[in-house]
């Protein structure tokens, strides 16, 4: 076996914070509303700008006319459905959830941050029905790389959570205050 040298591997211990939120409202209703907000990804506009020869203005301009709220959906899963199978009752959905636009920001410093981008975002109902908003803050997670430049883009992020938190009606954590 070929093992590498210890000087080859880095361990960054690091510590996020989780924000789950009560929405105050129904699985159902939340999923709708957060679905409006946060659009699935446009993959059919994009996969035709990729064949022409366009500036990054061009992409930026279509990824803001794709994410109203600075958010895209690239990815869900209802998870519920296969845990069900175990005799599991909640509603569980789980996203991937961003904006490659922004990613690339820091992608440009260390592209070891597609590891958390997109945001990872889940709406689950408890045992008591009630519906929450679950997410690990971003500037927390992108803050373990130690480039001021991918914290200052962690730090917007926090603000465009609180933006959309903001928009769905549902409370915003004091730590995503700018």
């Amino acid at each position: 076996m070929n093992m590498a040298p210890l000087e080859t591997v880095t361990a960054v211990a690091h510590e996020v914070v989780r924000l789950s939120i009560d929405t105050g409202v129904s699985f159902d209703d939340f999923r709708i509303s957060y679905e409006r907000a946060v659009p699935s990804f446009d993959i059919d506009r994009f996969s035709k700008l990729g064949s022409e020869q366009v500036s990054w203005e061009t992409i930026l301009a279509a990824t803001a006319e794709n994410a109203p709220h600075g958010f895209i959906r690239y990815w869900s899963s209802d998870v519920a459905s296969l845990m069900r199978l175990a005799g599991d009752t909640g509603s569980c959905t789980t996203y991937l959830m961003g904006n490659h636009t922004i990613a690339q920001r820091m992608y440009t410093h260390n592209p070891a941050v597609m590891l958390y981008a997109p945001l990872r975002t889940v709406i689950h109902e408890d045992g008591q029905g009630i519906c929450w908003f679950s997410i690990d803050q971003p500037s927390t997670r992108f803050a373990s790389f130690g480039n001021p430049n991918i914290t200052m883009v962690g730090r917007e992020l926090d603000v465009k959570l609180a933006d959309l938190l903001r928009f769905l009606d549902i409370p915003v954590p004091p730590t995503l205050a700018p």
